[in-house]
């Protein structure tokens, strides 16, 4: 691989935009962690510096031990994944008269929209928003999704909406069939046979944990809140960057010691593609859900993996068989997207060509014309910026500034092409690569006076 320090810098550059306080980091390859550090500061308040030993909330990455704990259920002939959800748990909904099987929660194909109980918790939790639901147990949460009958889109595993809450569901089956909590099994069946002793969930006392952060668009991080998530299969594990490394290396092992191969197999077996598609399919191709994992290509090899967030916590995890690499990536805040931190690390790894990746791309022409542009003889100013991964063209004015989200269209070697979207009505915007960049819209021509 390419000396560690152009990817220590990759990785310092994307944390000063958006400010996201502390970034802990591992690469390995094989059963080998050949790159391990932290960046930034797990408390900043006391200045204590991010390692790789600091633990961070990882989110959804839970779901995938989840995974595991009913594949490891499955070889004991205690369920398989065709069997109905009815048959261990109370519930009644049936999409367009169809059961609900496991192989459906575990994919995200049950054919129920996102309910977002979880977004409205953590939001509430923050002071962002959302609102509290006193969902505590596996039976609150069988009643909530049989409450939503009419809300089913689809027949099970035509389509893959993302659920939380089945998810929860999953975790109660592995508790009524193991006869332990989830966190005990969890515990016992995957964290200590891979010796994974600085994992633990959300609310329990972990060594060297991070500081929680919400990190507003505008203004200092401020630190966030965390208690435990009721049940926690859906996403309430803590881990640190070395132990994820390890629990890696299971997956680079074929799922051994924990599962057959042939379990591993069904794990990593991609079921329902997901529908956001990439504007640029190469080098990273559109994804599509497992179970538990999501799958895509990247510079021609097989990427899976997935990512976490409770807001004030972020992760992702990512491992290539083909070529036996992986990457482990969190931190304590939201800002970078994570997956995004990750894929540039495993370029790296690859001594594939980082500047390739669609989102470098971006990056790269955002710095290119982000900035405040003016008319002739400065008239009149708009400015163009980044806004929650989209574009946005702000024309300034004290009480009412207009603000116009803006679709890429086209990056050429002179200019680059956006569509502005105006309610029913679509409109060519044009920035000139020059010196300076010139920004064409409706009407006007501004010239940039300052970048962002």
């Amino acid at each position: 691989m390419r000396d560690f320090e152009a990817l220590e810098e990759f990785v310092r550059e994307r944390m000063r935009r958006t400010r996201l306080p502390g970034v802990s980091l591992a690469l390995v390859r094989g059963e080998e962690v050949v790159y391990a550090r932290g960046f930034g500061f797990r408390d900043l308040e006391k200045r204590v510096p991010a390692t790789p030993t600091t633990a961070y909330g990882i989110g959804s990455i839970t779901k995938s031990f989840t995974a595991l704990g009913i594949m490891q259920l499955c070889e004991e002939g205690r369920l398989t994944l065709d069997d109905p959800v009815e048959n261990f748990l109370p519930l009644k909904i049936r999409p367009f008269g169809e059961p609900i099987r496991i192989w459906h929660l575990l994919s995200h194909t049950a054919g129920i929209p996102a309910l977002a109980y979880a977004e409205a918790e953590l939001r509430w939790e923050q002071g962002t928003g959302g609102r509290p639901l006193a969902l505590a147990t596996v039976e609150d949460f069988v009643a909530w999704l049989n409450g939503a009958e009419d809300w089913v889109e689809t027949r099970p595993g035509e389509r893959w909406f993302y659920l939380n809450e089945g998810y929860i569901l999953l975790g109660g089956i592995i508790e009524k069939l193991s006869g332990l909590s989830y966190a005990d099994y969890v515990r016992t069946r995957i964290l200590k046979p891979l010796e994974m002793k600085n994992t633990g969930f959300l609310g329990e006392e972990v060594p060297e944990l991070a500081t929680p952060y919400v990190v507003p668009q505008e203004g200092q991080p401020r630190p966030g809140k965390i208690r435990p998530i009721p049940i926690g299969s859906d996403g309430a594990l803590v881990s640190t960057a070395l132990d994820l490394a390890k629990y890696l290396a299971m997956w680079l092992r074929r799922g051994a010691p924990l599962i057959k191969p042939e379990s591993y197999a069904e794990l990593v077996r991609p079921r329902v593609p997901m529908p956001a598609e990439p504007r640029w399919p190469e080098p990273v191709g559109p994804a599509s859900y497992a179970l538990g994992l999501s799958v895509q290509k990247f510079f021609g090899r097989t990427l899976v993996g997935h990512g976490g967030s409770v807001l004030v916590y972020t992760a992702h995890i990512g491992f290539i068989p083909e070529e036996g690499v992986s990457v482990a990536v969190l931190a304590n805040g939201s800002g970078y997207p994570m997956a995004q931190l990750a894929q540039g690390a495993l370029a790296f790894l690859l001594n594939e060509p980082v500047e390739k990746l669609p989102f470098v791309k971006l990056e790269t022409v955002g710095e290119k014309i982000f900035g405040v542009y003016a008319t002739y003889r400065d008239t009149m100013r708009a400015s163009l910026r980044p806004r929650g991964g989209a574009v946005e063209l702000v024309v300034e004015d004290r009480e009412a500034p207009m603000t116009v989200i803006l679709a890429l269209e086209e990056i050429a070697e002179d200019e680059v092409r956006f569509r502005a979207i105006l309610g029913d009505r679509t409109m060519p915007v044009l920035v000139r690569l020059k010196n300076p960049p010139e920004l064409i819209y409706e009407r006007y021509k501004l010239r940039r006076l300052t970048t962002l």
